[in-house]
């Protein structure tokens, strides 16, 4: 079923999306449409959700999670965002540098809203209602009337059109044409009416044209009229559609964004409570110890920490004792997917018993038991803590969708969902190890001459690429396994920008991962899965997957229209990603470890699905009394 909004109360849902304000009242009634053998007639209407209805009724005053009488005031001040130790472009749309800290987020609007707190659903915000086809092979968008860009101009269909022209073309980032691979094209119905045709009747395509960034044909416009072509405007400021301006930049480690006074979409309910700090500084350190020191003395407002020795031992100190400072954990789900890649495009790694082998080679049970103070949970599947994960035995739905490629892929997956290899008593590394070394030896790997070799004599080498200092110690006792097997292993450290060259073009035998969570799996699956992915210099199908049955099973994932049909779709294909050993799984966080300022004050309700960098950034504020916050549980130590 495909939902929108509906004017009556206590509507439940599952959904995802969303940014825009309400359209005119006449635009707040029921509409309702539904994939299937039978629909309703679609209706434009100012939400909309995959599954079921939207959660918030038109007419809704703000989201649970958001706080629209918090002060609107004060500076946030932020370490490291998504690891980067400096930036050097303006940019965050091509492929070229890397951006300043979370522009896309605080300075590009979209034309409809996530819902942190839904499956997939999506609210006004650029758009202030929209209207899918009976067909569903297209969806119609009307912009607000009130939209205006950070220069003061009107946003226009022919805006929103150059914005998805632009995403889909050769200037952008590879993973935006992916991302929008299932819109054919944008049309200009009229100035504030834009469709949006898609190749196929996706369950989700209404949503992802949602998802669009909206960005001005003027940014980066000389003064003599010209403009040069989108891949080189890096340094020009953005002529934008967010809540933020650039106020000044130091260097390539510190940016500071003021909340633009004229922000035309403050006081819709996708917006009200949302954006409370007049200033976000970004501050970059050069590593997580000098990121931590720094927030210690005050430097910094608020530390997201990835660390488990860290947040074990060294959250003290004077301001810790003063009240100063403050930690919590707060719950997180679903959880991401972290291992470590093996690039299949490496001669070594083409064996799924190799890859097998350097899965059994890992002691997760003993790092986490000895480095990460117990903190974490073992990955056991692509969609962890979520109802998409596989779970014992395929059902008859499963099967039914595995069935064709039986032959093709490995026969594991008609059985019970792989468990990964434990150490815990009775097992232990050592009896891994040598289950390891005979699947290398059927693999065509012998040791010899003190290495592993392979029939014409050449040893196995291998090397993890990092860009995080620190890491060495966790890849230590692995590569130490590894060399128990004749493998010859070596741990590389390079900075972020040689780290981000090598893993886009996919210069690298094993590397760190993660995928970030998705609430619905969807076309993200295409760029990190994807056979066409494989060879898109950018893309994150890091592995270099290349499988008619994956490829097959994402389609199914993108074809359901039913709960039931998702998550029998994500089950089998989690399935034959798990048995096809694309990497060594690690672990996931529970719980979000956040040290803050006490300071800052944050809504009495937490979304259910967030990113830990953006919570904050978005929804937290600067209070008006030094009263302890209250919602977290307190980290002792």
């Amino acid at each position: 079923m495909f939902s929108f909004g509906r004017s009556g109360p206590g509507t439940t849902a599952f959904a995802r999306c969303g940014r825009a304000p309400l359209g005119p009242a006449a635009l707040l009634a029921t509409a309702c449409l539904f994939f299937g053998a039978t629909f309703q007639a679609a209706q434009a209407a100012p939400s909309i959700a995959q599954y079921d209805e939207p959660k918030y009724a038109a007419g809704f005053d703000h989201f649970d999670y958001a706080d629209p009488n918090a002060p609107n005031d004060g500076t946030l001040v932020f370490p490291n965002y998504n690891q980067l130790q400096s930036y050097d472009s303006l940019n965050p749309f091509i492929i070229r540098g890397n951006p300043a800290p979370d522009i896309q987020n605080l300075m590009f609007d979209t034309l409809m809203q996530r819902s942190w707190d839904e499956l997939a659903s999506e609210y006004a915000l650029i758009a202030d209602d929209v209207e899918v086809a009976p067909d569903h092979l297209s969806a119609t968008f009307r912009i607000d009337p009130k939209a205006r860009f950070n220069n003061g101009d009107p946003i226009t269909a022919a805006d929103v059109k150059y914005s998805f022209d632009t995403l889909k073309s050769e200037q952008a980032s590879p993973l935006f044409n992916s991302e929008f691979s299932v819109i054919r094209d944008a049309k200009v119905i009229d100035r504030l009416t834009v469709r949006f045709d898609f190749t196929t009747s996706e369950r989700d395509a209404p949503l992802i044209a949602g998802d669009l960034p909206v960005f001005s044909p003027k940014w980066g416009m000389r003064p003599d009229g010209t403009r040069p072509s989108f891949d080189q405007i890096s340094d020009a400021p953005p002529i934008s559609s967010g809540a933020y301006l650039i106020e000044s930049r130091k260097d390539d480690r510190e940016i500071t964004y003021v909340r633009n006074p004229h922000y035309w979409a403050a006081n819709l309910p996708s917006r009200r409570g949302m954006f409370h700090f007049s200033h976000v500084t970004f501050k970059l350190y050069a590593d997580i110890y000098t990121q931590l020191e720094a927030f210690k003395a005050g430097d910094t407002s608020v530390n997201v920490e990835d660390s488990a020795t860290q947040w074990a031992r060294r959250y003290v100190g004077k301001n810790f004792r003063n009240g100063k400072l403050a930690t919590g954990t707060f719950p997180d789900s679903p959880a991401q997917m972290q291992g470590l890649i093996m690039n299949t495009r490496r001669a070594i790694f083409r064996d799924p018993r190799v890859r097998e082998a350097f899965t059994l080679a890992f002691d997760y049970e003993w790092m986490n038991r000895m480095m990460f103070y117990g903190q974490y949970v073992r990955n056991e599947s692509y969609f962890d803590a979520s109802p998409f994960a596989a779970k014992g035995s395929p059902g008859a739905a499963e099967l039914q969708l595995l069935e064709p490629w039986r032959g093709s892929v490995p026969p594991g997956v008609f059985g019970p969902m792989l468990v990964q290899p434990t150490t815990l008593p009775p097992h232990s590394l050592r009896a891994n190890l040598r289950e390891a070394r005979d699947l290398l030896a059927q693999a065509g790997w012998r040791y010899r001459d003190g290495a592993l070799r392979n029939a014409q004599g050449v040893p196995m080498t291998v090397e993890i690429l990092d860009d995080e200092p620190g890491m060495d110690r966790l890849y230590l006792p692995y590569l130490q396994a590894l060399g128990l097997l004749g493998i010859r292993g070596t741990f590389r450290e390079v900075d972020s920008a040689l780290y981000m060259k090598r893993t886009d073009s996919f210069d690298f035998d094993m590397m760190t991962e993660l995928y970030l969570p998705v609430t619905i799996p969807g076309i993200e699956l295409l760029r990190r899965f994807g056979s066409e992915a494989a060879s898109e210099q950018g893309s994150e199908n890091y592995p270099g997957v290349r499988s008619k049955a994956v490829d097959a099973l994402i389609g199914d994932v993108l074809k359901a229209t039913t709960l039931d049909q998702l998550e029998a779709a994500t089950r089998a294909l989690d399935r034959v990603l798990i048995y096809s050993y694309y990497l060594v799984p690690e672990y996931y966080l529970p719980r979000t470890r956040i040290g803050y300022s006490t300071k800052l004050g944050r809504p009495a309700v937490t979304p259910v699905s967030y990113q830990d960098v953006d919570w904050p950034i978005d929804y937290w504020y600067e209070r008006n009394t030094d009263a302890p916050q209250a919602g977290a549980s307190a980290h002792a130590g």
